[in-house]
């Protein structure tokens, strides 16, 4: 192909593909797969290099361009890139609200600013805060030009050779939905940002290389933009959110914020996600409150949710005070990440005898919680990570997930940071420990381990096991100290009058927690299965088990392929669960709990775990989030009711996710799965029965 065939073939090629990309980097909804752009891409590269001077400035293969040479070239913004005033409630609102009604010459005070909002003509655009990198992009006839960084605000760095290689950055605007001209120049403002997933993918990389890690998105994504070679930013996964128009609204006779928003829509970019027009300030609260709830749900981070007075004249007549725009306020959200010393690395010994390392850190706030320990997962993450006592760390808390260390800040190192060195024998009864490589842990055997029964009869009296009303965390260790309860059978054994004696427990509590340890006697035997504690067997198993051999003695006189062969069970459960029964110390247990009169079997015509029938039968679901109404335990129960059964996890298996507030990264799976997602509300409906006023929709 020569001449203008190929020129045709090239320009061909070039607009499909930019269509393509603006399809999947902006829209989210493609149209065709990875491997049909990836041969349509090859065939332009290979007419590109076959013609050379048809190649085109919008061209996706000149994304990346050549490694800049240098510091970074310094711009002046054309209008400088102001801050932000912050607000962190309801009342710090109203005051902005109140402020600017005033300077808008109409009379109010706290009681009738309301009104007087309206009647001054104000109207409110709220979006989230993308916690990312401000930038500043320059279109000139519709094509992209420049990309500039805040900077202090005034002058910005010149990062444009990086900037091209965001494929959700149009490199030429599309012409708009009612044919009009695109105005001479164009200055887009957004937030460079990296997502959540792809955060922790490159700081995998990045630990996997033995580099530090980055503490959170923003810092990744500055880092990414501030490289030299644009080939590295292209390796990672940025995306670009645009928030305002600064130059070219008033030449496309664009009246407002929501009408600018429209229009960059329209001309290609993806703006800033579920903007939204409100009438007044209680609406704006409202919406920034919902916002914090589903922060720990999206795929990026934000740091607040911005408010803007919508129309542009009344923007105007409000100015600027300072480096603040009146007409703008952050409503600000705690901060998920942060960092402080990890003064030491524990051992905590698990019911099964797993031994997890967890740090010991200076109380810092993190997500509005005062966090003074943190999950470090295991002696291998450690080791990968190259945590130590001593060190600088960032400490990560999104929603309601237990801290964790993210790693290490390696440039606050003194040399007195002290490595971790794997316990030998286990902190709780002294035996020597072992390691399983295959799950990267640590394992105490002995099961007369203090500290691991202590955990294991924690667990055997808690909700979805036994359901020991009044025998928690704290009334264990309590009876424990006494020399009362070692075992799980010494439950069985407390009398009234001894606990009685207790402080702070009288004859009545006493009275109480002793009926509810003698109702749990008649517990079904899959409960008594789950609480036991053997490795592998989850409620679910419990049940299956329970079903199969009806007695705890069938059971344990069962042999590794009878057990096998129950559906769902496998080898690897299999022989856990016969390993358990052939431990001497677990048979005397047993035989204990028999003698206290403990029920070992099910019953005639007593059907371990939920309904077989029912309009959730065949069903899987996963709870997630809080609900209004219900438990975590009290959904279980009414799912199971209905036939269903509940899962920890989301899979493709999966067929519905009951989703409350702080839903949490389950739901996004759920979402990317294509899962049916119930409010709490149609739970309820979905099994037949009527939704409480107060629950969530």
């Amino acid at each position: 192909m020569a001449g203008t065939g190929g020129q045709e073939r090239i320009d061909a090629l070039v607009e499909e593909l930019n269509e393509h990309s603006y399809r999947y980097h902006v829209l989210d909804r493609p149209i065709v797969d990875d491997a049909t752009y990836d041969r349509l891409f090859r065939e332009l590269q290979q007419l590109e290099g076959e013609h050379p001077e048809f190649v085109r400035e919008d061209s996706p293969t000149q994304r990346v361009g050549d490694r800049i040479a240098g510091d970074y070239e310094s711009v002046a913004h054309r209008a400088p890139m102001l801050s932000l005033a912050n607000a962190r409630d309801a009342d710090e609102l109203a005051a902005w609200e109140l402020r600017n009604v005033r300077l808008l010459g109409v009379t109010a005070d706290a009681e009738t600013v309301a009104e007087a909002a309206q009647t001054a003509g104000i109207r409110y655009v709220t979006e989230p805060k993308i916690d990312g990198l401000a930038m500043s992009l320059t279109y000139e006839d519709g094509r992209f030009v420049r990309a500039v960084t805040r900077g202090d605000g005034v002058t910005g760095e010149d990062v444009t050779h990086n900037v091209r290689t965001i494929r959700a950055v149009p490199m030429r605007l599309r012409p708009p939905a009612d044919g009009a001209a695109i105005p001479a120049l164009v200055e887009v403002r957004g937030e460079v940002y990296l997502s959540r997933s792809g955060f922790e993918r490159l700081n995998e990389q990045r630990v996997e290389a033995g580099q530090p890690v980055f503490m959170n998105p923003r810092n990744a994504a500055a880092g990414s933009i501030r490289q030299l070679d644009p080939a590295l930013a292209a390796e990672r996964p940025l995306g670009f959110f645009a928030y305002s128009l600064a130059a070219g609204g008033a030449d496309a006779l664009l009246p407002s914020h929501s009408a600018a928003m429209a229009w960059l829509a329209e001309v290609g970019f993806r703006t800033s996600p579920e903007h939204q027009v409100h009438a007044t300030i209680a609406e704006v609260h409202a919406r920034c409150l919902d916002w914090e709830r589903r922060r720990p749900t999206l795929d990026y981070d934000i740091d607040g949710v911005v408010v803007k007075v919508d129309d542009v004249d009344v923007q105007e007549e409000l100015g600027t005070v300072g480096r603040d725009p009146r007409w703008a306020i952050a409503f600000k959200f705690p901060p998920t990440t942060a960092t402080t010393r990890l003064n030491e690395i524990r051992v905590a010994v698990g019911r099964t005898g797993s031994l997890t390392p967890y740090a010991v850190l200076e109380p810092v706030e993190v997500g509005g919680v005062t966090v003074s320990q943190a999950n470090l997962h295991n002696a291998y993450d450690i080791a990968r990570k190259d945590i130590r006592a001593g060190d600088v760390v960032i400490v990560q808390r999104a929603g309601d997930v237990i801290p964790q260390v993210v790693g290490p800040v390696v440039d606050a190192r003194d040399g007195t940071e002290r490595e971790y060195v794997l316990p030998l024998t286990c902190p709780s009864c002294g035996s020597p420990v072992q390691y399983e490589a295959e799950e990267a842990i640590l394992r105490c055997p002995n099961a007369a381990c203090p500290e691991r029964n202590l955990r294991l009869i924690e667990h055997f009296s808690g909700r979805t096991a036994m359901d020991i009303d009044g025998y928690g965390e704290k009334a264990n260790r309590r009876f424990a100290a006494e020399g009362w309860v070692q075992r799980i059978p010494d439950i069985y054994r407390l009398q009234a009058e001894q606990v009685a004696s207790l402080e702070r427990y009288g004859a009545t509590s006493a009275a109480k927690l002793i009926a509810a340890i003698d109702a749990s006697r008649t517990q079904t035997l899959d409960r008594l299965l789950f609480g036991l504690g053997i490795r592998h067997v989850g409620e679910q198993v419990a049940v299956d088990l329970a079903r199969r051999f009806r007695s705890l003695d069938a059971l344990l006189a069962a042999a590794v392929d009878e057990i096998a062969a129950v559906p769902g069970i496998g080898q690897v459960i299999a022989e856990s669960v016969h390993a358990w029964a052939q431990d001497p110390e677990n048979i005397r247990l047993v035989a204990e709990l028999q003698e206290l009169g403990v029920s070992t079997e099910l019953p005639e015509g007593t059907l371990a775990g939920p309904a077989t029938d029912g309009p959730l039968s065949g069903a899987t679901l996963v709870v997630t989030g809080t609900l209004a109404t219900l438990s975590r335990t009290d959904a279980q129960s009414l799912i199971e009711s209905a036939g269903g059964r509940v899962t920890g996890s989301v899979s493709k298996s999966t067929d519905y996710l009951v989703a409350g507030e702080k839903a949490g990264s389950k739901l996004t799976k759920a979402q990317t799965l294509g899962i049916r997602v119930l409010s709490e509300r149609e739970l309820y409906e979905t099994v037949g029965q009527d939704a409480p006023a107060e629950a969530l929709a």
